[in-house]
C-alpha cells in the first residue's frame, strides 16, 4: 500500500491539450494539428515560452513558468476542446499512486461542497509497454486514493470527479480537471476574412465565430470626423483588442468616411441613404481585403433586424462588391448575438453609448424593400472612384497585439 502523502505544494507542471472536430480530418489532420501547435505556441508567449509535444493525437504543453497563466490562454485558442493542468511523476505505478494521492488531497481541499464525492480513475497509456493495463492501474490507484479519505465513493459513469492518468515512455501525468476551450478548427485553416466591424454587438460575435471555424479575420471600420468623436474610434479600437485574445495579432483599417456621406446626403435620394453608405463600405472593404489577400468579407447582418438589413436590401449592398459576403449571424435573433457576446467579452464595450458614422444625416424615413436599379442611378450623379480614391488614401492602420 502506498504510504499517506501531504498535499502537493507546487503548480503542475504541464497541461495536456485536446482537441475534437481535428480527429474527424482523415488525411489532413497533421496540417490542422500543426496550425493548433503553432497557435497555442503563439498564445502562450506573452506569458511563458513553451515547449509543445505533439504524438499520436495528443498535444503536451510544457511552460517555463506560470502553468496556470498559459492554462487560461490556452483556454481561448480555437481548435481546443478541454485542457487539463497535470502534474508529472516518473511512469511507474508506484510514483503514480502516491502523486495521486496528493493530487487527489490538493483538489478536495478545494472542493466547493461538503459531503459525497463520487469519483472515478480513467487512464489512457501512450505507452503500451507499460507492465500494467489500463485497468489495472486504475484499480490499483482508486485503492490508495480511497485510503486517504473517507468522502470519495466509486462511480464509473457520471462521476463528479474523474481522476485522469495519463502514462507515457518518459514520464507519467495526473490531472482532476478539465478546463473547456472553444472548439471549432485552428485559426488561419480556412482563409483570411475582412470584417465591416461597427462599434455594436453584432458584428464582433460574427468575426468570433468566423475565427471559430478557422478564419483568420482582419478588420475595417468607418470614421465620420467631425460628426462622429474619437471616442467612437477608441470603442472599435477596444473591441479589436479584446478578439485578439482569440487570434492573437489583429489589424484594424479606419477608413474616412465623412466625404462620402456628405456627397450622398447632397446628391442622393434620402431614403437610399443607408444603403448607399453600406455600398461603400462594401467597396472599400473589397479593396482593402484584396491588399491583404482576404477571400471574402464578413459582417454582422441579420435579416429583418433594421431597414437595412431586408433580403432587398442586403442584394443591393452586396451588389457593390466583388468578393462573397458572408453574415454568419443572419439568422440569429438578437438574444443569441447578446447571449455570445457577452460570452466572448465584447457585450460591456459594444453597449458603450457612442455612436458610429451610419447615424450620420440618418433618412427620416429610409427605403426597407430597395431596387438595385434605382441605386445603380443614384451613384450615377456621385464621383465614386474619387470618393472611394481619397477615402484609401486617408485609411489609418492599427496593429493590435493580444489582450494579455
Amino acid at each position: 500500500m502506498i504510504p499517506n502523502q501531504e498535499p502537493a505544494d507546487s503548480g503542475p507542471e504541464m497541461i495536456l491539450v485536446r482537441y475534437g472536430e481535428l480527429a474527424l480530418k482523415g488525411k489532413n489532420r497533421s496540417f490542422f494539428e500543426h496550425a493548433l501547435v503553432r497557435n497555442l505556441r503563439s498564445a502562450a508567449a506573452y506569458t511563458s515560452p513553451v515547449r509543445i509535444e505533439l504524438s499520436r493525437g495528443r498535444i503536451a504543453v510544457f511552460p517555463e513558468r506560470r502553468v496556470m497563466e498559459v492554462a487560461r490562454r490556452l483556454q481561448d485558442v480555437f481548435g481546443v476542446k478541454t485542457i487539463s493542468p497535470a502534474w508529472g511523476c516518473e511512469p511507474d505505478a508506484d510514483p503514480i499512486a502516491s502523486l495521486a494521492q496528493r493530487v487527489m488531497t490538493r483538489t478536495l481541499d478545494e472542493w466547493p461542497t461538503s459531503g459525497d464525492i463520487s469519483f472515478r480513475v480513467r487512464t489512457k497509456r501512450s505507452d503500451k509497454s507499460f507492465p500494467m493495463t489500463s485497468t489495472e492501474l486504475d484499480l490499483y490507484i482508486a485503492e490508495g486514493v480511497l485510503t486517504n479519505t473517507d468522502r470519495l465513493r466509486v462511480q464509473l459513469k457520471g462521476a463528479q470527479l474523474e481522476l485522469g492518468i495519463e502514462v507515457r515512455e518518459k514520464r507519467a501525468y495526473v490531472f482532476t480537471k478539465r478546463l473547456p476551450g472553444p472548439g471549432g478548427l485552428p485559426g488561419g485553416t480556412a482563409g483570411r476574412m475582412m470584417c465591416l466591424l461597427s462599434g455594436g454587438i453584432d458584428s464582433p460575435v460574427a468575426a468570433w465565430l468566423a475565427m471559430k471555424r478557422g478564419a483568420r479575420v482582419f478588420f475595417v471600420t468607418y470614421h465620420s470626423h467631425p460628426y462622429i468623436g474619437d471616442a467612437s474610434k477608441k470603442k472599435v479600437i477596444d473591441l479589436v483588442r479584446r478578439l485578439s485574445r482569440f487570434q492573437v495579432r489583429c489589424r484594424l483599417f479606419i477608413v474616412p468616411f465623412t466625404e462620402i456621406q456628405t456627397s450622398i446626403r447632397d446628391l442622393a435620394p434620402e431614403a437610399y441613404r443607408t444603403v448607399l453608405y453600406r455600398r461603400f463600405m462594401q467597396r472599400l472593404a473589397s479593396r482593402l481585403a484584396y491588399r491583404e489577400k482576404c477571400r471574402a468579407l464578413l459582417t454582422g447582418e441579420s435579416l429583418g433586424q433594421v431597414a437595412s438589413q431586408t433580403i432587398e436590401n442586403m442584394t443591393c449592398i452586396e451588389d457593390a462588391s466583388d468578393l462573397p459576403v458572408l453574415r454568419p449571424l443572419v439568422c440569429f435573433d438578437k438574444e443569441e448575438a447578446v447571449r455570445l457576446a457577452r460570452e466572448i467579452g465584447t457585450y460591456e464595450t459594444s453597449i458603450q453609448p457612442e455612436p458610429d458614422c451610419c447615424t450620420v444625416f440618418m433618412p427620416r424615413r429610409p427605403i426597407i424593400f430597395g431596387s438595385l436599379e434605382e441605386c445603380r442611378a443614384a451613384e450615377e450623379g456621385l464621383e465614386v472612384e474619387g470618393l472611394m480614391a481619397r477615402a484609401l488614401e486617408g485609411v489609418e492602420r492599427v496593429d493590435i497585439e493580444a489582450e494579455v
